[in-house]
């Protein structure tokens, strides 16, 4: 495991780990949260820390915080990588070849499960077996206008994408979980417990322009709650 692929590790290129990398953080958040390639959560005042977030991630993988922001989606309060973002940092990865597929099966007999050989070792690693059954039982397949119902080959490619993932490569993951896992699992309410003064705090300061130097990029932790 590398810091140029663990988000886990703690290295030097995180917007959070010293001043002059959280001001130029904030300059790209603010780009960010200005344009409208990004999705919605992004945007505008109210996606601004969202992006700052988004930056971190993104500079911690080495990969371009525009392509991070338009694959992590946030659905229910929690972020989650598209599936194609998941297939494609596998493949992408250089340390297997690409995602195979082995399907059996048609309808409530569907199954299917991933394969790639680890080019170091050339050996198959294959990934958990994922069933209408299973998708059926656990809820995935019963939801109003779940896309299991119209494109269940679609689907069940990829939560065995992201099953092979998080079994074989969860440093590239991070432990966020693919798009389509989080929309199968109902929301959990969370209690409010951020008060709105804090909050009217907190939007007043990311209206004041960005710091120039270092030193001004220093805030007080009392300034901002």
């Amino acid at each position: 495991m590398s810091d140029s692929t663990a988000l886990t590790i703690t290295t030097n290129n995180g917007v959070f780990a010293d001043p002059r990398n959280f001001n130029e953080g904030q300059r790209v958040a603010k780009a960010l949260s200005s344009s409208t390639l990004v999705p919605p959560q992004y945007q505008g005042q109210a996606g601004y820390a969202n992006a700052l977030v988004a930056v971190d991630i993104a500079w911690r993988m080495r990969m371009n915080p525009l392509m991070v922001c338009q694959n992590l989606h946030i659905i229910h309060g929690r972020p989650s990588w598209s599936s194609q973002f998941i297939i494609a940092l596998i493949n992408g990865c250089g340390r297997f070849t690409p995602l195979r597929y082995e399907i059996t099966g048609k309808g409530d007999d569907l199954a299917c499960f991933c394969v790639a050989t680890e080019i170091a070792t050339n050996k198959d690693l294959k990934g958990p077996t994922v069933t209408m059954a299973m998708a059926k039982k656990e809820g995935w397949a019963t939801k109003p206008s779940s896309k299991w119902q119209t494109m269940p080959e679609l689907m069940i490619r990829y939560r065995a994408a992201a099953f092979w993932g998080r079994l074989f490569v969860p440093e590239l993951l991070v432990g966020i979980q693919a798009e389509e896992e989080v929309i199968d699992v109902e929301p959990v309410n969370v209690k409010e417990t951020t008060s709105a003064g804090s909050l009217q705090k907190l939007n007043e300061k990311i209206k004041q322009p960005i710091a120039e130097t270092v030193e001004d990029a220093v805030v007080d932790d009392d300034e901002l709650f």
